[in-house]
């Protein structure tokens, strides 16, 4: 019998989050969610936290494999775990209508200030 993968939805909640709860609320938000996440021995997130906390995020049924993966996408200095930042820019990368606001922001800033068409940006 051929190996199933389960696919896991994602739904974006970080837009919603960030307007109800503002820049510091959500940033506030973010490190609390890393904390949760982190080995406490070594203020990161390794993959056996990660393994650990799978089932508070809804990924239990990945594979190893697959939250290895989760990790180097974030692992920005390559050390294999993520920092508190590196968290952080993840959440945001994974999270692209959080950026359509400040998106339509700059286009139209260029627009009135250089004429361009509208979605000069894109």
């Amino acid at each position: 019998m051929a190996a199933r993968r389960q696919v896991v939805e994602f739904e974006d909640h970080l837009p919603l989050m960030a307007e109800k709860l503002g820049e510091e609320g959500l940033m506030e938000e973010l490190c609390n969610g890393f904390r949760l996440l982190m080995d406490p021995a070594r203020g990161l997130i390794t993959f056996d936290s990660l393994k650990r906390n799978a089932a508070l995020l809804g990924l239990s049924a990945l594979a190893d494999d697959d939250l290895r993966a989760m990790l180097r996408e974030g692992d920005g200095d390559g050390d294999g775990a993520l920092n508190q930042l590196e968290f952080c820019v993840l959440m945001l990368r994974l999270s692209p209508q959080i950026m359509d606001a400040p998106r339509r922001w700059l286009d139209d800033a260029f627009r009135r200030t250089f004429g361009s068409p509208a979605g000069f940006m894109s």
